[in-house]
């Protein structure tokens, strides 16, 4: 836990967007306390950060993440599907009918893609560019909504199009606005720093082939076959792992102590070992449920509790939630990083409560 703590910069006072490990694998934004506060917390003055800086795309699993706007070529390879088959599990229920039409589904994402392309010469809400895919796409590319009471594009092939298209998303905007990506090329290989295997084991290890699997939503066989060869076994709990060669020494040595509140879709959280980061099951459900998640308290390297906002006009509160009883000086750290987190949302803090 300590050395993911060192490996995602949590012990970093402050830093550069170039040296920023996070961004080669993507920071998730999801949420009020998404994308930016976790580079805030990673000692990145975001105030300072520009759309020259930064881009947001829908790229693992289908969510937006912040990427460094200079290595969005790199990205884009790095985010491509390992096969056919890989790309037919990160679609879900949409490569069926594809399946069914004799249709390739690595195929299909160039068709939506090229089709996307075509319509967006202008920012455009996502709605409205769904709206004329549904007019350009024929049957199996297409669902019934029933909520909509309209037909429209399967979801993921529609994300996954996006950065084949040459797509961004604008940020801070509600419902997404996509457009084009200014000089957009994608790169003939993403080069070992964007590959999202080996980002994985340097930001999330030591980690199994399945952890990985899980995290891109790809087939455990496409990783497998991609795994590196440069890694070192690590047992934890028993289980055989796998750790970057280049860690072990990082790994040995870790020992870091520090208070963060993480938000709740923080790459810390992120992975796929849920076991190793919470091991009390009620705890794991507490943190992860299906709706509503909540940020965690991370204390010295290990995951002490929940915490909630409430946003009133100017004005913020923090609900923490401990999961032991916390000495008086963990709680003064905790005040603090809530202090900061209300800097950084721009409001007053108006206090702090904890509920055991």
């Amino acid at each position: 836990m300590k050395f993911r703590v060192q490996a995602q910069q949590l012990d970093r006072v402050e830093g550069t967007l170039a040296s920023t490990a996070l961004l080669d694998i993507g920071v998730q934004e999801t949420g009020p306390d998404g994308a930016r506060w976790a580079l805030a917390v990673r000692g990145v003055d975001v105030a300072a950060l520009s759309v020259a800086d930064l881009i947001l795309l829908w790229t693992v699993r289908g969510a937006p993440h912040l990427y460094r706007r200079a290595d969005v070529g790199r990205v884009a390879a790095a985010v491509e599907p390992f096969s056919d088959a890989d790309a037919g599990k990160r679609i879900y229920d949409a490569a069926k009918p594809l399946k069914a039409a004799g249709i390739a589904i690595l195929t299909a994402l160039d068709e939506v893609a090229a089709q996307m392309r075509d319509i967006v010469t202008r920012p455009m809400v996502k709605g409205d560019v769904s709206g004329r895919l549904a007019e350009v796409m024929p049957e199996p590319y297409l669902r019934s909504c029933r909520p909509c009471d309209a037909t429209h594009l399967f979801e993921m092939p529609f994300r996954l199009a996006a950065v084949r298209a040459g797509l961004e998303l604008r940020l801070d905007t509600s419902p997404p606005v996509l457009q084009r990506i200014a000089g957009f090329e994608k790169a003939a290989a993403s080069g070992d720093r964007f590959d999202l295997i080996r980002a994985y084991l340097r930001l999330l290890g030591p980690a199994t082939p399945r952890h990985v699997a899980d995290y891109l939503d790809a087939p455990v066989k496409e990783v497998k076959a991609c795994w590196p060869e440069d890694v070192i076994e690590v047992r934890v709990g028993g289980e055989a792992r796998s750790l970057l060669a280049a860690d072990e020494q990082a790994l040995e040595s870790a020992d870091t102590n520090g208070t963060w509140l993480l938000g709740p879709f923080d790459l810390f959280l992120q992975a796929k070992d849920r076991a190793t980061l919470v091991p009390d099951p009620a705890r794991a459900k507490e943190l992860w449920p299906v709706l509503g998640r909540p940020g965690a308290v991370l204390v010295d390297g290990a995951l002490v509790g929940t915490w909630r906002p409430r946003k009133s006009g100017r004005t913020l509160k923090v609900t923490v939630q401990p999961w032991q009883k916390l000495p008086a000086t963990t709680r003064d750290s905790i005040v603090e990083q809530a202090e900061r987190l209300a800097a950084h949302r721009a409001v007053s803090l108006g206090g702090v409560e904890f509920t055991a």
